[in-house]
């Protein structure tokens, strides 16, 4: 069996497991920051659906362990280790953890590809009571007017039929999203990055849609926007502010003197 046949999941990032590990964006420290603040306590956090490590290197500085998982173990091969970050492969629906073991669980740009139901029974599982589930995802970059229409574009026509049905839950900015759990606030953090134009063109070399592209029609898509994005970019070796809109659902879990306030409430 395949990965996708046993978990029902798509593995969209193996092929440029090395583009992803290059040239997606890194978290801002006050994300984690926030979270952290959010917990109880500090001894585990999971970080599910981890990539190549991005949102576990974060974690690392305010727990004491930070187990992070992926399905795909190219990814996981290419991610940046630390002697206390735990590299797991294994899938978002059947965790290898223990019972009430995690303060945090956190979903990095990898919420959309779970089958909900199930991870979501996973989360109540590993969570302790009282502790944290937070997920986010980013959507269309902000650079300026022309450049952003470019990439609107590529996002919609160019690559827009190659992309999972999955990636409306990220259009949607996951309101749209099943999220089974009592909501806290979400933050409002902003991520940014200082790119160049190569560097800002592996990062669309690294999207499942542009991957699924190549598959199907032999040849690369942005040959379709690189003369219109070097025109708008202008020196293509000129750093440019790369911003990145985040959108979160973060939720706790209920606590056993919540859960038997619900009950009372129900009964009555």
């Amino acid at each position: 069996m395949t990965k996708k046949q046993e978990t029902g999941i798509e593995d969209c990032f193996s092929k440029q497991a090395e583009t992803y590990a290059r040239h997606r964006p890194e978290y801002p420290d006050n994300i984690f920051q926030y979270l952290a603040g959010l917990c109880p306590t500090h001894d585990l956090a999971w970080d599910c659906g981890t990539g190549s490590g991005q949102a576990a290197v974060g974690l690392v500085r305010y727990f004491t362990q930070v187990v992070a998982s992926d399905l795909s173990a190219k990814q996981v091969s290419r991610a940046r280790s630390h002697e206390r970050i735990l590299y797991q492969v294994f899938s978002a629906e059947k965790a290898d953890l223990e019972t009430q073991s995690a303060d945090l669980i956190t979903v990095a740009q990898a919420l959309h590809w779970f089958k909900l139901s199930r991870f979501y029974t996973e989360v109540r599982r590993v969570l302790k009571p009282g502790g944290v589930l937070a997920a986010w995802c980013y959507h269309l970059t902000v650079i300026s007017p022309e450049i952003d229409e470019i990439i609107k574009n590529y996002y919609q026509v160019v690559v827009g039929p190659y992309w999972s049905e999955r990636i409306r839950l990220v259009d949607d900015r996951y309101t749209t999203i099943p999220f089974p759990f009592e909501e806290l606030p979400s933050p409002q953090i902003e991520m940014n990055t200082l790119w160049n134009l190569n560097e800002f063109l592996g990062f669309l070399d690294s999207w499942s849609s542009t991957q699924k592209f190549m598959e199907v029609r032999g040849y690369h898509p942005l040959n379709e926007i690189k003369k219109d994005l070097h025109q708008a970019w202008g020196n293509s070796e000129q750093k440019r502010l790369v911003h990145f809109p985040l959108y979160f659902k973060i939720g706790r879990n209920p606590t056993s003197e919540s859960k038997g306030q619900k009950a009372l409430l129900t009964l009555s």
